[in-house]
């Protein structure tokens, strides 16, 4: 977790320079929630992470997060190590991150009460390879907080994550991915 935590100051500090109007339009958080979800005729497939370190700058579109694989929690044990030891490999690349940007809310429109719809583009690294994505989100400034959604989908062949013959019918070729942050402004 310790250099999870040294990439989120990296983060943190290059994003927090800048003039003292523009910190108003940084947020953070160090526990958003990573889903993702897939499903086949033999069997569902649903993990949670509680773990997402994120930043979100408003004012120059910036946004960053990282997440342990570890982190990510099954329904049954088995699966979960599974997961960490034969398909993700989470002790030779233990995070997953993402730079990017996201258009289509701004600060000035966020001023209006209710979600805005955005977009996300940036570069995923997943088992130690980095893909461009593009997916729909939306963000939301409510009660101080910044609250932002992603929902995309994923090829685990697209990061070279093998699924054994064995057990090739019970993974989808395509999992459902669902991001949501809450964020709290940086003074």
């Amino acid at each position: 977790m310790r250099p999870l935590l040294l990439l989120l100051l990296a983060l943190l500090l290059g994003l927090a320079t800048g003039s003292p109007a523009q910190a108003q339009s940084k947020y953070l958080t160090k526990k958003g929630f990573i889903s993702f979800f897939s499903t086949s005729p033999i069997e569902d497939i649903e993990a949670r992470n509680q773990q997402v370190a994120a930043v979100l700058d408003l004012g120059s579109g910036q946004l960053a997060f990282a997440l342990p694989i570890t982190g990510f929690v099954f329904k049954r044990a088995l699966m979960q190590e599974h997961f960490n030891e034969n398909y993700l490999e989470s002790e030779k690349y233990p995070k997953a991150t993402f730079t990017g940007q996201f258009t289509g809310a701004t600060a000035a429109t966020l001023a209006t009460p209710g979600p805005h719809p955005a977009q996300a583009t940036g570069d995923l690294t997943i088992h130690g390879v980095t893909r461009r994505i593009t997916a729909p989100a939306t963000l939301e400034l409510k009660n101080g907080q910044l609250l932002a959604t992603a929902s995309f989908d994923l090829a685990p062949a697209d990061y070279k994550i093998e699924i054994p013959l064995l057990v090739r019918n019970s993974i989808a070729k395509v999992v459902a991915v669902k991001v949501v942050l809450a964020c709290d402004a940086v003074k």
